[in-house]
């Protein structure tokens, strides 16, 4: 069930208003459970036998660490661990692995070839397995109490308005939260219902507008000319930033209707002047968890420079495998990495202060933007004949995906949003009058300017 459509809004509009009609907690409780089931079997409907199993692995896991001394905890944490990871690897990775070891079976035995599977990818499996071992790893720490409640943690891995494409969160935000009773509060409404229309906006409105372009740019390389694919490729970065943001700002959004806090995922990351400030500002629910789990337990920066450095490679390279089986990830990782890692953060002041604000930022955004082909691009051949074309100042014979009407229109789009997005600092309308206002306006903007073809979101992927 996508959330740009229209059965997401029925299903909304029903489950909120059911929701507050609900006198006590345990009754919600099992209505978010079941809607949340519900949601998730829209997309395959036997994948939700996956998560139930990986949630029942989870749950057990996290009482016998609670209730374990020693090497007994250690070990029921590495069982969740290996469960969890283990359901990724097989379905995200298998093929992956073996298509790649294929090539040394050959020198031995030339007939034969690899065994392949022929399976669907379950929607959202990195996010929530990720989601379940921070609570795992958290109740190992003894950061978290374990939760006993069966219920409550089921719907804690399975929430639907972060389901698929988180935020990632953790325990201690979210648990607490399905605990208390939330009474009917107008400005979390109007709040919610203001960042969800927002979202819509940026996802039907920007994004799949953008999308035209930048499927027919990396769909016909070769007879794009370099201005074109450059055009693309920066229609690319807002594409995806305004597809998974939006997705952020509707799934926050949902949650804030019925007084559930979630955690924010961006924060202006084409503001950053930098690689690091980038992904301080990027999907910032999957850097915070790769920081807290592999890179201080790696070492983090206390065992050296060198060190730093080989830490911040590993977690890269891992976040890019995360994104996708294929060696384009791989290598995006990679790059985001040795740019992390070898080049200095800069001091804002005096003079530096000035460049950040605009040349820094500039320079930034157009190295995320080439960084952003090696994601889009299917695999590394075409990611290079992408790259090529752009280096190469040739002319093209092929037409745009967008005419120029069309083009200028996306961006007085992305400029507006950029503007919206700078000064807005909560999404809270005070005035009754003004909500109703930017309420029909967004609604109307969105209808008659939205590309309504429901696309996935690109993260749905992942």
């Amino acid at each position: 069930m996508l959330f740009n459509s229209l059965q997401f809004l029925i299903f909304f509009l029903v489950i909120t208003l059911a929701y507050y009609q609900l006198p006590n907690q345990k009754s919600r409780t099992w209505l978010l459970l079941l809607a949340s089931c519900y949601f998730y079997m829209a997309f395959v409907p036997k994948y939700i036998l996956i998560l139930g199993g990986t949630i029942v692995i989870d749950y057990f896991a996290g009482l016998q660490i609670s209730g374990s001394r020693g090497k007994a905890r250690r070990n029921w944490m590495l069982v969740s661990i290996v469960a969890n990871v283990g359901i990724l690897v097989f379905f995200k990775y298998f093929n992956f692995i073996f298509s790649n070891l294929e090539p040394l079976l050959h020198l031995v035995s030339p007939e034969r070839n690899m065994p392949m599977l022929d399976i669907l990818l379950p929607i959202g499996l990195s996010f929530h397995t990720f989601q379940a071992m921070s609570y795992i790893i958290e109740v190992y720490r003894g950061n978290q109490p374990p939760e006993r409640n069966f219920i409550t943690y089921a719907l804690y891995v399975m929430f639907y308005p972060q389901l698929v494409a988180g935020p990632i969160e953790r325990p201690q935000n979210v648990l607490p939260q399905l605990h208390v009773y939330h009474d009917y509060n107008w400005n979390n409404v109007k709040e919610g219902l203001s960042r969800m229309l927002w979202g819509m906006f940026k996802k039907v409105v920007i994004a799949d507008r953008l999308a035209i372009a930048v499927d027919h740019a990396f769909g016909n390389t070769d007879s794009q000319s370099s201005t074109q694919l450059m055009v693309a490729a920066i229609f690319y970065s807002f594409q995806i930033y305004c597809d998974f943001s939006g997705y952020s700002d509707i799934g926050i959004g949902a949650a804030k209707v019925m007084g559930i806090r979630l955690m924010e995922n961006f924060n202006e990351p084409y503001r950053a002047g930098n690689i690091q400030q980038f992904w301080s500002r990027w999907h910032i629910s999957l850097s915070t968890w790769f920081r807290d789990y592999v890179y201080i337990p790696l070492g983090g920066n206390r065992l050296g420079e060198a060190r730093r450095k080989l830490n911040v490679m590993i977690v890269f390279l891992l976040s890019g495998l995360w994104h996708g089986a294929n060696w384009t990830f791989v290598i995006w990782g990679g790059l985001h990495g040795a740019l992390t890692a070898f080049l200095p953060g800069r001091k804002e002041q005096g003079l530096h202060k000035f460049m950040s604000r605009y040349v820094f930022v500039a320079v930034n955004f157009l190295l995320v933007t080439l960084l952003w082909i090696f994601f889009r691009a299917p695999g590394l051949s075409e990611a290079a004949a992408y790259i090529k074309g752009i280096a190469s100042a040739r002319n093209g014979n092929g037409v745009f995906g967008l005419n120029m009407a069309e083009s200028l229109l996306a961006v007085g789009l992305i400029v507006f949003m950029l503007y919206v997005e700078r000064k807005r600092k909560s999404y809270l309308i005070s005035r009754n009058w003004l909500f109703l206002l930017y309420a029909v306006v967004m609604a109307a903007v969105c209808y008659l300017l939205g590309v309504f073809n429901e696309n996935q979101f690109i993260y749905f992927q992942f």
